[in-house]
């Protein structure tokens, strides 16, 4: 269920985030992400990280809206979950604005395991008021003891009071973030719960589901017709748009029905324009109901405040991505997304400000660049190249996913 919050100022900036490090989460030792963009795609060959960053949102989504114990003990816990040979904890660390100008939040996060049970070890927020002085914290908790400031404009010198959670492996956002005299540990609260990262699958989105409407799209598509059900019921305009760019996208699609079945599932059906019958969508293209999927969740009415996208040039054919990414920037006016690729289609459509470079280094750990700070990339775009091009001719330094090329050379680095 959504957070009434965003359902009542849809078209209100979304929160960004500026800033991500992660420590000891799997392949991730100790990587860091800089000036993130409101749309970010990760690059690189397989086993670089990327599904591996575009975990960590998953993970921190789910400790929220399901618990940490269910997203620790899902993947694998600290055996499965900690990097091979680290003894701290996984930290995962972001920076964000609830609003443009407003004041730069930091938000810490630390887990460990202890007895087979996860455990937050540490975990804080702070801000800083002005232009002036040093960040304060105005929540610090650890093993689910700690103290909090409320107010809405919480102050360095405001009265921190002691609140101790029932359970060590609580988060202390998630738990206070449920009382309004918490507003911006609510704020934060809102934005992690809200989050969307998908993982489409086309098998799913051919099911058929009880009929009744649903808001948003599930991480797998499988109530696909449930929300075409609602757009139609409460945002007939929304879904004729949705339609419409459908429509120029793959021109002989007609119309997409999501129709009660007398047993009480939904049917969908495609109706392609020359024939006069729909076809149903266990039948219809995985590319068609792919960019469907992605078309819904682009332009819900109320969208996620931050979008998760994992390869999306699967089933769809390569003259359709540079569509699509335009599709991305466009949302990202109303939310922030991550999208990971190995697309030079989808690649061409990006600016080098919004592509990190990921790779392994000497020990195997991942790292991260971003595209603009890679040697003679800039050059090269402003001879006229494109990044796709670019990534396929090698020029990033990992072009070959058979080669290991090693670290990129980052510009102003001489030259061996």
């Amino acid at each position: 269920m959504r957070m009434q919050k965003f359902m009542q100022a849809p078209d209100a900036p979304p929160p960004r985030i500026v800033y991500l490090k992660v420590e000891n989460f799997r392949a991730l030792r100790s990587v860091e992400f800089q000036n993130l963009t409101p749309l970010t795609a990760l690059l690189g060959p397989n086993g670089s990280g990327k599904s591996t960053v575009f975990d960590v949102f998953a993970f921190l989504s789910e400790c929220f809206q399901y618990g940490l114990r269910k997203a620790w003990d899902r993947r694998g816990r600290a055996k499965e979950l900690k990097t091979r040979g680290s003894d701290g904890p996984v930290v995962i660390q972001l920076k964000y604005r609830e609003e443009p100008k407003k004041p730069l939040i930091t938000y810490y996060l630390a887990i460990n395991e202890e007895n087979g049970f996860p455990v937050v070890v540490e975990e804080w927020l702070q801000w800083k008021r002005g232009s002036y002085g040093r960040p304060f914290r105005f929540l610090d908790y650890k093993r689910g003891i700690g103290r909090a400031a409320s107010g809405e404009l919480p102050d360095e010198q405001d009265e921190r009071v002691e609140k101790q959670l029932n359970s060590p492996d609580l988060i202390a956002v998630n738990t206070l973030g449920q009382f309004a005299e918490h507003p911006r540990v609510a704020a934060l609260r809102d934005f992690i719960t809200d989050w969307y990262v998908s993982y489409l699958s086309t098998a799913d989105a051919r099911s058929l589901p009880e009929s009744g409407p649903q808001e948003r799209l599930s991480r797998t598509g499988d109530n696909l017709p449930n929300v075409i059900q609602f757009l139609k019921e409460q945002h007939p305009d929304r879904l004729e748009q949705i339609f419409s760019v459908l429509r120029q996208r793959i021109p002989r699609l007609q119309e997409v029905l999501a129709e009660p079945m007398p047993d009480g599932r939904l049917l969908l059906q495609i109706k392609d324009g020359p024939f006069a019958q729909p076809v149903l969508a266990k039948f219809a293209s995985d590319g068609t109901l792919k960019m469907l999927a992605y078309l819904l969740v682009l332009y819900d009415p109320s969208p996620p405040r931050l979008i998760g996208v994992e390869e999306p040039e699967n089933f769809l054919h390569p003259r359709l991505l540079p569509e699509l990414a335009e599709e991305c920037r466009r949302a990202a006016a109303r939310s922030q997304l991550l999208v990971t690729t190995h697309s030079p289609f989808f690649l061409n459509s990006l600016r080098p400000e919004e592509v990190r470079i990921l790779y392994r280094d000497e020990q195997g750990y991942t790292k991260a660049i971003r595209a603009d700070e890679i040697d003679g990339i800039p050059e090269f775009l402003a001879e006229g190249a494109s990044l796709g091009h670019l990534w396929m001719e090698g020029r990033f330094g990992l072009g070959d996913p058979l080669v290991n090329a090693g670290a990129p050379r980052r510009r102003g680095k001489s030259r061996p």
